[in-house]
């Protein structure tokens, strides 16, 4: 039977947030075909960078890998939003430098898991459940961030779960940035969707 192994951030490490409702993996356990094993790796704050140290703990019997990295490194640019610029060209000139070091650290980690041989998922970071004033800058920062996560995945042909047309209302998310039980069994249902295709992901009574 399938063995899911989850790597990554709080997207999948979000129990103290979806509390007292399940998180993602528990949606996971209940939702999946009887006999599926998963297995959380993902760390709550965790950057790209320190998804390797996920990667050495991958059970032996894993068959499915799922990545959601990216949000945090995004976050850790949030003040280049506030940031004067003289030009609509300077501005996108700030984001330059911080995603093209994003999307190196993402494709170094890519081939990584590519290693592996088995099949992998990555989630590109959701838009969140920001205040109106910030979520339009916000959303255009993170498509930079999302663009990078696209292209490295086309390239080693991984399977894209798009979060942003997954989580999209404000009852998905418990606060800004983090799911709720609501948006997790959403996230769940797509990753069962892409390991059990022939079931459209639903548990077989």
């Amino acid at each position: 039977m399938p063995h899911i192994v989850l790597l990554g951030d709080s997207v999948f490490d979000n129990a103290v947030y979806s509390h007292p409702e399940p998180d993602v993996t528990s949606h996971l356990r209940a939702r999946a075909p009887a006999g599926t094993h998963v297995t959380l790796l993902a760390v709550d704050g965790s950057v790209t960078d320190s998804v390797h140290a996920q990667v050495r703990k991958i059970p032996a019997g894993a068959t499915h890998l799922v990545l959601s990295s990216g949000g945090n490194d995004a976050l850790s640019h949030q003040e280049l939003l506030s940031r004067p610029a003289r030009s609509v060209a300077a501005a996108l000139e700030l984001f330059f430098r911080p995603v093209a070091a994003f999307a190196s650290s993402y494709q170094a980690l890519l081939a990584e898991l590519g290693k592996r041989g088995l099949p992998l998922a990555v989630c590109t970071v959701y838009n969140g459940n920001l205040p109106p004033e910030e979520a339009r800058a916000a959303h255009m920062g993170v498509s930079f961030f999302d663009d990078a996560i696209q292209r490295a995945a086309h390239g080693v042909g991984a399977h894209v779960i798009e979060l942003r047309e997954i989580c999209t209302e404000r009852a998905d998310y418990a606060n800004p940035i983090e799911p709720s039980g609501a948006g997790g069994r959403k996230i769940a249902q797509e990753i069962l969707r892409w390991v059990f295709p022939a079931t459209g992901g639903h548990r077989r009574t």
